[in-house]
């Protein structure tokens, strides 16, 4: 039985994203970032760092969410796992480039412009911010101007990982990025994306 130690407030929504799409089986403990089961001694035996999300599978540990996701896509065999090593490297590519050029940037503009209380929001912060994700979303514009999907010709893990950081952005004006936003919809209405979505915003 796979165990995913985590909120779907959290990253951790992007795990039980995949584990949807995959039809696997899994028990949930779900906790937020910092919350006090993250810093018991039996959970920093699984991650020393105490961060979510985490995954146990019978007995593999891993704590990463990029590494996670392609990790149960290939395990399981899934279409959601390029077969061709190319394209492998594209959903590797842009895992990695949304965690170093996106993830931080857009969480931190929603929350100086949105969900923060108003005394505590930073309007240079949120420019600073805006800027860095207009930029990657000019990044993605592109890349999705030349094919449908971002690592290969059917939606991958890659897809899943980069849609799923911009969840925030659902709530955002796209309406300069028109191949962004319809990916950005494509990827949110699977159906498996729409139960994590839902179990998040409950």
């Amino acid at each position: 039985m796979l165990r995913i130690y985590g909120s779907a407030r959290s990253r951790t929504i992007r795990v039980l994203w995949m584990a949807g799409e995959l039809g696997v089986p899994y028990e949930q403990k779900d906790w937020l970032p910092r919350a006090p089961e993250t810093r018991t001694p039996e959970y920093r035996v699984l991650n020393p760092n105490g961060r979510v999300p985490t995954i146990d599978d019978e007995g593999f540990i891993l704590t990463e969410s990029m590494a996670i996701n392609l990790y149960l896509s290939k395990k399981h065999k899934s279409a959601l796992f390029p077969a061709d090593p190319r394209h492998e490297a594209l959903a590797w590519q842009w895992s990695l480039w949304e965690t170093d050029r996106l993830d931080r940037q857009l969480v931190n503009y929603v929350r100086h412009t949105k969900e923060y209380p108003e005394a505590q929001r930073k309007p240079e912060i949120a420019e600073e911010m805006w800027n860095e994700v207009t930029a990657s979303f000019d990044v993605l514009e592109g890349a999705l101007a030349k094919s449908e999907w971002l690592a290969g010709p059917l939606f991958s893990v890659g897809d899943l990982n980069v849609a799923a950081a911009l969840y925030r952005a659902l709530t955002l004006d796209l309406g300069k990025w028109p191949k962004l936003k319809a990916w950005l919809t494509r990827c949110w209405e699977r159906p498996a994306a729409k139960k994590a979505r839902a179990m998040r915003e409950k």
